[in-house]
């Protein structure tokens, strides 16, 4: 088998597990979506809060150390202990209720049946508070992330491919973990959303707010569980991005990534999160080996490398002009 066909399959199956990854995001902002109408621009800064939360409470770091020392003159920085992942991830889920709790109390009780663009522009403040406040909390340092998930190349799919092809994949065991995880969580909330009547609930009350409320559905309870759901697939997807980059502010930036995966499988579908992040994942990495560095058809178009920067915006454009409700999403019908 030509090396060229070689390079181009390992390329593909690492694309797909980077589509897996800019899915885990992409989930969260559907789930505000569908429930409540409000694409939640904090939602890159949802992940990257609950990263520095994990790692706060793994490291046993006192929050807001650099404040209290500032103030009062001490030198207090850490407790002395180191928590288990598994409870630094129960008291990060735990956190990450109580802001939905405050998100809630605070902001959107006050803003039912206003127009998308000031719930939008609420999601943008509370973007900003949300960095300022994981600052504030633990450090804006580059901080390392281990939960123990396994990483580096996969030992047998190397073997496998080497005696198939004479050429051996990597492939990254944490790329792996988190397709595998990807799955189990779309397949919990289509069966959450379809078959519970809290699942049920949320689709009232993204239709129609008033009309939920007149059949007895607690908007604020139906909030509240929204945002701490995707609260949790925030702290999934800040796990899998802080192992694999470490946690740091540009962390919140992923969410960029996810704007054309959300344009390409629809805002309001949660399996086409998972499609849209393979087509952009296998997308950019397969545009960048064949046109980026001119390794298919001769080179006779080479860009000079960097597509992956702008190809899923390109792409996400297209679908914009030519379907607009994306792959899976509703057709909006508005009678006049």
């Amino acid at each position: 088998m030509p090396d060229t066909l070689l390079f181009a399959m390992e390329v593909t199956l690492n694309g797909l597990m980077a589509g897996v990854m800019y899915a885990l995001v992409a989930l969260g902002f559907v789930l505000i979506f569908k429930a409540s109408g409000i694409f939640n621009y904090a939602q890159g800064v949802m992940a990257l809060f609950a990263a520095l939360t994990l790692v706060g409470l793994q490291d046993g770091q006192v929050p807001f150390s650099h404040l209290i020392n500032a103030v009062f003159g001490t030198d207090l920085h850490h407790f002395g202990w180191h928590m288990p992942a598994i409870v630094a991830i129960i008291g990060t889920v735990l956190v990450m209720v109580l802001f939905a709790w405050i998100v809630e109390k605070l902001i959107l009780k006050h803003l039912v049946n206003q127009e998308p663009i000031i719930l939008f522009m609420a999601t943008i403040g509370l973007a900003y508070f949300l960095e300022g406040l994981g600052d504030m909390m633990w450090g804006s340092d580059i901080k390392s992330l281990d939960v123990g998930l396994p990483q580096g190349i996969n030992g047998w799919i190397d073997e496998t491919t080497f005696n198939a092809f004479g050429y051996g994949f990597f492939i990254d065991n944490l790329d792996i973990v988190a397709t595998v995880v990807a799955a189990l969580l779309v397949t919990g909330l289509v069966l959450f959303s379809q078959y519970t009547k809290q699942g049920r609930a949320l689709r009232a009350v993204a239709d129609d707010h008033q009309a939920a409320l007149s059949v007895g559905i607690s908007l604020r309870f139906i909030w509240v569980l929204v945002w701490a759901i995707a609260g949790f697939v925030a702290l999934v997807a800040g796990i899998m991005w802080g192992t694999k980059s470490g946690v740091q502010f540009s962390l919140s930036l992923i969410a960029l990534k996810a704007l054309p995966v959300l344009m390409l499988g629809g805002f309001t579908s949660i399996p086409g999160a998972i499609v849209g992040g393979l087509i952009i994942g296998m997308g950019e990495k397969l545009f960048e080996f064949c046109f980026g560095t001119g390794q298919c058809f001769g080179g006779i178009i080479n860009l000079g490398g960097a597509t992956e920067n702008w190809f899923a915006y390109v792409l996400a454009l297209i679908f914009l002009v030519f379907r607009p409700q994306g792959l899976f999403g509703e057709k909006i019908i508005e009678r006049v």
